[in-house]
């Protein structure tokens, strides 16, 4: 029988060793995450690690989502709490996202490039506050290609800007690169003119399915098949 104490201590102990291995990694690399030095590091036994995680990839796995997870909820505070003017606010996540990745590099390129293709929690949460902030954007009237085609392409810039930087020596990369990967891909997703409306049949459709889902005096399935001829007329009007 398991005990609220055993589970207490499993957590602990557990807790222990992501944070021997998170040291590890931001001080000597990936490469010195090993069972035996994580093992070491954190008090314990190796066979303790294979069977809280599994093996080394788990261990890793739980790193990037102890860094990622805290990292995450940071910038969702920030994405509730926004106000103001969303491309402004789309700019500032852009800087700490970019700002995140060079400060954590090893971690980065870790969950950069996993290999499953299945991304982890914490990224898909990071995920999660992109498309609430590119929802504000399409909500103003400011989008000219639906929110997932925005999404993606901040969200691959974004990718692609860190590990560019990152594999670029320290003393060689260029500073201004984030902002104007971020000013192509604006250029690229926004209206020509955003202080005033856009009465293109691309911006206005992108707003139209942004206020769908609040629209009074539809039942669920007639907004349903509404969104779905929003969404088949988006795709045939993609550049």
């Amino acid at each position: 029988m398991v005990t609220t104490q055993d589970t207490t201590s499993r957590d602990d102990v557990r807790a222990g060793i992501v944070t021997a291995a998170t040291q590890l990694l931001r001080e000597k690399g990936a490469n010195a995450v090993t069972t035996r030095a994580v093992a070491q590091a954190a008090g314990v036994q190796a066979p303790t690690i294979y069977r809280l995680f599994g093996d080394k990839d788990g261990l890793i796995d739980a790193v990037a989502e102890h860094v990622m997870a805290t990292y995450v909820s940071g910038k969702s505070v920030a994405a509730d709490s926004a106000t103001g003017d969303p491309v402004a606010d789309l700019r500032s996540g852009w800087r700490a996202h970019v700002e995140f990745g060079l400060t954590n590099p090893e971690l980065y390129a870790l969950i950069a490039t996993r290999g499953s293709g299945v991304p982890s929690p914490a990224t898909v949460a990071g995920l999660d506050v992109l498309r609430r902030r590119v929802r504000r954007l399409a909500a103003a009237g400011l989008l000219r290609v639906d929110q997932e085609r925005a999404l993606m392409m901040i969200h691959s810039a974004g990718n692609g800007t860190i590990l560019t930087l990152l594999g670029t020596p320290t003393d060689q990369r260029d500073p201004g690169l984030g902002e104007a990967m971020l000013d192509a891909v604006l250029s690229s997703i926004l209206v020509t003119t955003p202080a005033t409306p856009d009465t293109t049949t691309n911006a206005v459709a992108v707003t139209f399915a942004t206020v769908l889902p609040d629209l009074p005096g539809l039942t669920d399935a007639e907004r349903a098949l509404m969104a779905e001829w929003l969404q088949r007329s988006l795709t045939r009007l993609k550049p």
